[in-house]
């Protein structure tokens, strides 16, 4: 059985016919008059030929509404991507939810809540917890850390992701730079795992050639893609939330017709990363409330385009440590990407920005998207749920429905039991100790490191391969330049 949520509910809607139809006709609009520079000699001709207006010299294509139209109707709107167990297969699109782990540039040191390079032990216990963890359905890019100690810079993203691959069959997305996709795209066949390949916007409205190299290559290789961006509302988008939809959905439309026109059919997922800037400070405000708005805007539109979402939002607080106002920013923000309509939510472990990320954290996060993921499913209404013949056996006091087949069967698949949350009656606390749900959190972290095992580990021949290409992809850099004496050196220890 493939894992995730199922939405029986009808998705919240802010916007009205009217609206969503002003916003698209803006956004065609963009993409005509104001166009979008793609700074890729390749796909600027390409574009050309299928139709854009190409101004090679400032490198702005500019879309006709025809264009976008066809190579919107060209995308699936559901698609699989493909485990290598196939339980955890993603079907993505339509009513389906699932949730992804959110990355952090550094391990969190929970005893002053600095940030730390993490280690290598550190890194690839983050991805055991999460294959662990049965909320979590698939794995952000550079997951769980940039990288960890003894790893060259350049080597951060293959290196995640061979940490992802041996000890989880979890699908992972993966990023690019310095041409690292084309190691990961190798890993990935090589471990008979399909990965979901990145392409992200510079905003405003601009594509540099790494992404677009990317794209090439993740769409070449057949594999499904994410456009997204990260605009800044007021920094590097307007600092309206109608103003902001119309700039963003322009910048994932444009290499979204590149892919369509390089492979028609192409998988692909819109991802929503939008942000309000601090103006005391000039830093993304993370958990802001206008945040869920943009969410709920982008997340009904581009169900009208019926292109799967991906919401990223809900990942980072603006929190520093594991702590209230960590929990209600990113629960709110989860809350409101599930009834939506998002068919990836990224959620799990991370803080604040994309800066650090805890295990610990992630374990309370499995227990919000269990309740969130429980909530969008709704209710069952028939004969059995019902329950009229029960309710007439039972009858008033003293009768109760304790010792009945019917709690025994249904009080569980109707409630959502968490698993790090305190249930306990007061006495019980004070005499077990007065836990609270992060120690508790730490007590489940202890056990799954001590009991799990991956369900279908990389076979012997398939872990050669994985250290083959990535011992290519140092000695590609260290050829480059790309990784110096001192970090050559280092390697040695891992």
């Amino acid at each position: 059985m493939l894992k995730g949520f199922v939405r029986n509910i009808a998705p919240m809607e802010i916007l009205s016919k009217e609206q969503i139809e002003s916003l698209h006709a803006a956004t065609l609009d963009v993409l005509w008059n104001t166009g979008i520079r793609i700074e890729h000699k390749k796909a600027l001709s390409l574009l050309e030929e299928n139709g854009c207006k190409v101004d090679h010299d400032h490198m702005r294509v500019k879309f006709p509404a025809r264009l976008v139209e066809d190579c919107l109707r060209k995308c699936p709107g559901s698609f699989r991507v493909a485990s290598r167990d196939s339980q955890y297969d993603l079907l993505i699109g339509a009513n389906r939810t699932y949730m992804m782990t959110f990355p952090g540039m550094q391990a969190l040191d929970k005893d002053n809540w600095e940030p730390r390079v993490a280690t290598r032990k550190e890194n690839y216990d983050g991805v055991t917890i999460i294959d662990a963890l049965e909320n979590v359905h698939s794995m952000s890019p550079y997951f769980p850390y940039f990288g960890f100690e003894s790893v060259p810079s350049v080597m951060g993203i293959p290196e995640c992701l061979a940490a992802n691959l041996r000890n989880s069959t979890k699908i992972s997305m993966c990023g690019y730079g310095n041409n690292c996709e084309s190691y990961c795209i190798n890993m990935a066949k090589a471990s008979e795992q399909e990965i979901i390949g990145m392409c992200l916007a510079a905003p405003p409205l601009t594509y540099f050639s790494e992404a677009i190299e990317s794209l090439f290559r993740y769409v070449e290789s057949g594999l499904p893609i994410l456009f997204g961006g990260g605009q800044v509302f007021g920094g590097t988008a307007p600092a309206t939330i109608a103003g902001a939809t119309v700039t963003n959905n322009a910048e994932l439309i444009a290499p979204l017709v590149l892919a369509q026109i390089i492979r028609p059919g192409t998988r692909v997922i819109a991802a929503e990363f939008a942000f309000p800037q601090n103006m005391k400070n000039g830093a993304p405000d993370f958990g802001s409330i206008g945040i869920s708005l943009h969410s709920a805007v982008f997340n009904q539109i581009w169900r009208k385009y019926e292109v799967p979402v991906a919401d990223c939002n809900p990942g980072p607080s603006s929190s520093k440590m594991i702590d209230f106002q960590c929990g209600y920013e990113k629960t709110a923000a989860l809350f409101t990407a599930a009834l939506s309509g998002a068919n990836i939510i990224q959620f799990h472990g991370g803080l604040y920005g994309e800066l650090s990320w805890h295990p610990l954290q992630a374990i309370l996060d499995d227990d919000v998207a269990g309740m969130i993921g429980r909530l969008i499913q709704g209710i069952t209404v028939d004969d059995e749920t019902i329950a009229l013949d029960l309710i007439d056996q039972t009858g008033p006091v003293p009768g109760h429905y304790l010792n009945t087949k019917h709690t025994r069967e249904w009080w569980k698949r109707e409630q959502f039991i968490a698993k790090a949350a305190d249930r306990m009656t007061y006495p019980e606390w004070l005499e077990t100790g007065k836990k609270s749900c992060l120690d508790l959190s730490h007590q489940i972290m202890e056990n799954i490191l001590a009991t799990h095992r991956v369900s279908r580990p990389l076979t012997p021949s398939q872990e050669e391969e994985v250290d083959k290409i990535l011992q290519e992809a140092r000695d590609y850099y260290r050829s480059s330049g790309l990784i110096s004496d001192k970090e050559w050196e280092s390697i040695s220890v891992l």
